[in-house]
């Protein structure tokens, strides 16, 4: 919808969210990851010898996840299913009904018949 300046104002209700916060999110989530994995590889270091099963399962995650972690960090921003339109639409006006013959200038006035 124009402005009396002539801008144009946007609509933001379906914006995505900002670059720097995706980023930071995804970071954040490869972060906890790494994490999980640590532990998980320091567990079964300490459980080789006492429950070998647990163990196994533990050594599996901490091998698989960094490429899950990486996989995730790397997917990219979210997809937007149906964005609003860029702008507000403009209001829609009226528009002027046609003049019946006698009414307004197409008809009899004070300077006869036109």
């Amino acid at each position: 919808m124009p402005k009396r300046g002539g801008t144009e104002v946007f609509r933001i209700t379906g914006a995505r969210q900002g670059l720097a916060d995706d980023v930071r999110g995804r970071q954040r989530r490869y972060v906890i990851s790494m994490t999980v994995r640590t532990l998980s590889v320091i567990a079964a270091a300490v459980l080789w010898n006492v429950e070998r099963h647990v163990a196994i399962v533990a050594l599996a995650l901490g091998v698989l996840l960094p490429y899950i972690a990486v996989v995730i960090a790397n997917a990219g921003r979210e997809s937007a299913p149906s964005l609003p339109s860029t702008f507000v639409p403009a209001p829609v006006r009226p528009a002027l009904g046609a003049s019946e013959p006698g009414e307004g200038a197409g008809g009899d006035g004070p300077y006869g018949r036109n």
